[in-house]
């Protein structure tokens, strides 16, 4: 007979009891009910609660209320779990069952291995190596899967969520208007109360485990001035027609024009030289931030590149200048309102260019994020010239920054800057496609963990669609292990979720997707192989051979999957169907690969549309894991791109 005992007091830790629990009951399904109370002076049980209650150093972090420590000794009739703050608790629980043999794999209940099995001891004490370990709203989401997202994110580690724009309407109506699979599945529109009530509930759920929260993000460029960015680009009820003449002095200058650039506001900047609009703007920030309590709220200019303002004003400094003004101005509007709310700003696209001249001021109130999107993702964050040459800035008309460069950029924000550091990384936007066999990515990122680790990164926000286990979870498993604690090798994470999705034979699986990944190449997809054809990467007749061997690696993946179908486990029949579904849809993109990349342009999209209305078919059975809006729309993009000859001329060199 077990029981619970709460040493401390907080909502938090009653769900870590709750889930403690369910957990032994389902590992020891004779060990009767399990009594949970709170017993603040309880010498024997299993005691839960905060390490300073219990007497306990926690004295090796900066900050208890964002620095987890995990706490943990029991032996075979209870024993402490306890961490420096509530959520720390709730991770230490799902440590100590992690080290009797549970694991999450993906997120929902089939992503669950339980073993039925009496509970070990475990003494175990740890502050993990990166500070925030998150996850952002992106690609097409639905609902309950941003629910299962939120749950599953603790079970393995991870301790921090971020909601991107002030409701995140564009990325529901992507999911619900079924994008990409019309042909499949009717639309479902949902409006703008019902978004605005599922970012509600998914905060309540952050809350409920104590999760950090960041929220916001792009938006603010526009929508202080009543200029909707909530909806995404060509809406109708947003574009230059609507704009008024009191909002058109605001919006930024671009070749002699104020409006809306490119017609999407959320891409739009405002005139940043001017006094009064910075002041707009602060204020704006200040009264939502009165409303909308979080602990980190991101302000971010307009997105894209090439959008910043041409007046006469704006052209006497970089952006990175004018946005130190505005980040200082909101600060004095925070003190002036009495708000502690903490500030994120962003080096992303032309603010990668750091500040000369202003400063910020208040630089505990703030936190830098350094957002290096156009980085390479075939292969590990690497530095090989720490001091290269950085092209000068030309307004609106800079080239992408290189990995090399990025990092120089970062290097030169932090001259000036001696707070907390964050990254916004992109491994499971677009490149959960390009990577095949979900390989690559896996080990890349436990590379990367290390790399910001050793250039003074506490923290770690993947932008990235929420349902990126496809054609496993692997990827995701390894950037949560690997951020918790960087000592963790590679190998060492590939065994662990191997085997226990795949059981006994895991190597043949993770050898098999590692050849079908290879035959596709993530270099390849990532238009990072080719560079010599600008503007259409897939086009490379060179990589027709290997596309043409996946029929034969997908029909010896068949059976292995066909020997494996049925197991005892559910997270092992789930992840072999995965991989049978997954097998069709490698066949079919190399199909279309093996027509663009020889520059039969036609004949590729005649093979995607068939490819695209075939996966259809199976979105609603896998779609808890697998993103197919997000895949399609990032596949015909780059379909779309015409290739520099056609077949007949590729066949007559």
């Amino acid at each position: 007979m077990f029981n619970i005992n709460k040493i401390s007091s907080d909502s938090v830790i009653d769900y870590a009891a709750e889930e403690l629990r369910k957990y032994l009951r389902m590992m020891m399904p004779e060990c009767g009910n399990i009594e949970i109370k709170y017993n603040p002076d309880a010498k024997d049980g299993f005691r839960l609660g905060l390490m300073q209650d219990l007497g306990l150093d926690v004295s090796d972090v900066k900050d208890t209320k964002f620095d987890d420590i995990l706490y943990i000794k029991c032996d075979t009739d209870g024993g402490i779990i306890a961490g420096d703050n509530p959520r720390s608790v709730l991770l230490s629980v799902y440590e100590y069952l992690r080290q009797n043999g549970c694991r999450w794999l993906i997120p929902g209940v089939d992503g669950e291995f339980i073993p039925m099995q009496n509970i070990a001891p475990v003494t175990f004490r740890h502050a993990p190596s990166i500070r925030y370990r998150a996850f952002a709203t992106e690609g097409f989401i639905e609902q309950s899967s941003a629910i299962d997202m939120i749950e599953f994110m603790p079970k393995v580690g991870m301790n921090t969520f971020m909601i991107e724009f002030f409701t995140p309407v564009v990325y529901y109506r992507r999911y619900y208007y079924h994008a990409h699979n019309e042909m499949n599945r009717n639309p479902e529109p949902v409006s703008d109360k019902q978004v605005r009530q599922w970012k509600m509930q998914c905060e309540a759920e952050l809350m409920r485990r104590g999760m950090i929260y960041h929220d916001v993000g792009h938006g603010w460029t526009m929508q202080p001035f009543g200029i909707n960015t909530e909806l995404g680009k060509y809406t109708a009820d947003t574009n230059d027609a609507t704009v008024t003449p009191w909002q058109r002095q605001f919006v930024a200058m671009i070749n002699g024009e104020r409006k809306l650039f490119e017609g999407y506001p959320n891409h739009t900047q405002f005139c940043m030289s001017n006094p009064e609009a910075r002041d707009i703007v602060a204020h704006y920030v200040a009264e939502y931030a009165k409303n909308h309590p979080s602990d980190y709220l991101h302000v971010w200019l307009g997105d894209g590149w090439g959008n910043h303002c041409e007046c006469e004003e704006c052209k006497k400094m970089i952006p990175s200048e004018y946005y130190v003004m505005l980040l200082n101005r909101i600060d004095e509007v925070l003190a002036e309102e009495g708000l502690d709310t903490r500030i994120v700003f962003i080096a992303y696209t032309e603010t990668m260019w750091a500040p000369e001249i202003e400063k910020i001021k208040n630089q505990d109130r703030f936190a830098l994020m350094f957002a290096p999107s156009s980085r390479k993702y075939s292969v590990p964050f690497a530095i090989s010239d720490p001091n290269p040459k950085i092209p000068e800035f030309v307004r609106n008309k800079n080239v992408r920054p290189t990995t090399n460069e990025l990092f120089r950029h970062y290097n030169n924000w932090r001259k000036n800057w001696s707070g907390a550091n964050i990254v916004f990384e992109y491994h499971f936007w677009r490149h959960i496609i390009y990577d095949v066999g979900g390989t690559s990515l896996a080990g890349i990122l436990n590379e990367d963990m290390r790399f910001y680790l050793a250039n003074d990164i506490s923290g770690i926000i993947q932008d990235g669609s929420m349902r990126a286990f496809f054609p496993t979870g692997l990827a995701f498993y390894s950037y949560a292990r690997s951020s918790f604690d960087t000592s963790i090798s590679y190998d060492e994470i590939k065994e662990d979720y191997f085997s226990t999705a795949f059981g006994e034979d895991w190597k043949e699986f993770y050898n098999y997707l590692e050849k079908l990944g290879n035959a596709f190449s993530h270099e390849y997809l990532a238009g990072e192989k080719n560079k010599a054809v600008a503007g259409c990467e897939w086009y490379d007749p060179s990589m027709l051979d290997s596309l043409k061997t996946v029929p034969q690696i997908v029909k010896e993946g068949r059976a292995l999957i066909e020997s494996h179908y049925n197991s005892d486990y559910r997270v092992r029949t789930v992840s072999v169907r995965l991989l049978e579904f997954h097998a069709r849809y490698a066949e079919l993109f190399a199909e279309v690969l093996s027509r663009k990349c020889v520059g039969d342009d036609a004949g590729a999209m005649e093979a995607y549309y068939a490819m695209m209305a075939e996966c259809g078919k199976r979105e609603a059975e896998f779609e808890r894991w697998y993103d197919h809006g997000l895949f399609f729309e990032f596949i015909g993009r780059r379909l779309k791109r015409k290739s520099p000859m056609s077949a007949a001329e590729v066949d007559a060199v």
